[in-house]
């Protein structure tokens, strides 16, 4: 999906990451993460946020939680949005500080005293039940806990796996009730996702549930309640956050774009942020057919992977799709034309969209691409940030 790119606007990365993994100092399976280029994302985010008076709440699921990144990310934008609540407290100890709790996976009401001690921007709630485990385990420490409603997503504008919220029609109810909650106060609205992008065409749409988003403050505004934030997650890159502010939204959430992997990176190479990562493997066994077979363990179903680079040879081959039954073992390729193309052993490059979080790969960092003074690689991490 980002190969194309990658070659065009980081071709330094993907020659580092070649001659690590030839000489042996990666194994394969491995993120390499550019971490300059992902910190100079993070500044021209930064920058162009505060431009448009918005807030940023960064988002590390797609890097693995790495500790270097994550320093790299605070130093520009201070504020993290934790997707549970092991990576809160992971977000903490690198020194970030929390933005928003609890947005797509609900914060466990066990865990919920620890990390509101650290004091979050606002906790995410999809419904009265989460709101009370909020308010009581913020009214034990004699604070008030600002929340956001995370509102139901209007239909076919969501994701499997991430359903749930207070549905627009349910709002006054809701906010009725959790306003007789001590312990919290409704700061504001959340949905997910605001906004999408088409891979092919490159086009920023909003999706329906920011004018739901936008709605649902409205009538919170109407009820009474004042000084609301929306946050409206989502390839939430340079290109989006005009829009965000233009829609009235006070808070995005940079994922992605901080290492130049959303689908608008895809279809156009000259977005502001540079690609920040690539994925390497190798070649693990050649079928009868002709088809050789990669070692897997970092695939993402939803990747949109098209084609691999074989830089022995420069060899580029398709990618073939994974159907659901499918097992990260390996994953195969197209036959070359030439059978001596591809051979055991060989390195193979691919750079797609990805959750790193979810995979079993190695994450290795990288600094110095930036300085033409040659990379140095700086630590080997696993998928959960765990220095190996």
């Amino acid at each position: 999906m980002f190969l194309d790119t990658l070659l065009a606007r980081n071709p330094a990365l993907a020659a580092a990451a070649t001659a690590l993994h030839r000489r042996g100092d990666i194994p394969p399976d491995t993120y390499v993460m550019d971490l300059d280029a992902v910190e100079s994302n993070a500044a021209l985010l930064a920058a162009e946020a505060d431009r448009l008076g918005l807030t940023l709440w960064f988002v590390v699921k797609q890097l693995g939680r790495n500790p270097e990144l994550i320093r790299a990310i605070a130093r520009h934008i201070p504020r993290y949005a934790a997707i549970d609540a092991p990576e809160a407290r992971l977000l903490s100890a690198c020194g970030a500080r929390p933005g928003n709790l609890g947005h797509l996976v609900q914060i466990p009401r066990r865990a919920l005293p620890a990390l509101l001690a650290e004091r979050p921007t606002a906790v995410t709630v999809y419904d009265l039940a989460g709101a009370r485990a909020v308010a009581d385990a913020a009214a034990r420490t004699g604070r008030t806990q600002d929340v956001l409603v995370r509102l139901e997503g209007a239909p076919g504008a969501g994701y499997p796996g991430q359903e749930g919220g207070v549905p627009l029609t349910a709002l006054p109810a809701f906010a009725a009730a959790a306003g007789r909650l001590s312990g919290i106060r409704i700061a504001g609205v959340t949905a997910f996702p605001c906004l999408l992008a088409d891979p092919a065409g490159g086009v920023l749409r909003p999706t329906p549930n920011l004018a739901l988003a936008v709605a649902a403050r409205e009538t919170l505004y109407g009820l009474g309640h004042r000084d609301l934030l929306l946050s409206a997650p989502s390839v939430s890159c340079m290109a989006a956050l005009p829009l965000l502010a233009a829609a009235g939204a006070t808070h995005a959430e940079p994922g992605h774009a901080l290492t130049g992997t959303t689908p608008l990176h895809a279809a156009d190479p000259h977005q502001p942020e540079r690609p920040a990562y690539v994925y390497v493997t190798e070649v693990a066994h050649t079928l009868a057919d002709g088809r050789p077979a990669l070692f897997g363990g970092g695939f993402y179903p939803r990747a949109r992977i098209d084609s691999a680079l074989l830089p022995r040879t420069g060899t580029r081959l398709p990618v073939a799709d994974a159907p659901p039954e499918h097992i990260d073992y390996h994953r195969l390729l197209a036959a070359p034309a030439d059978p001596s193309a591809v051979r055991a052993g060989d390195t193979a490059l691919l750079c797609f969209r990805t959750q790193i979080f979810v995979t079993r790969s190695t994450v290795a960092v990288v600094r110095g691409l930036s300085t033409g003074r040659g990379p140095r690689l700086t630590g080997l991490y696993d998928s959960r940030g765990r220095p190996l």
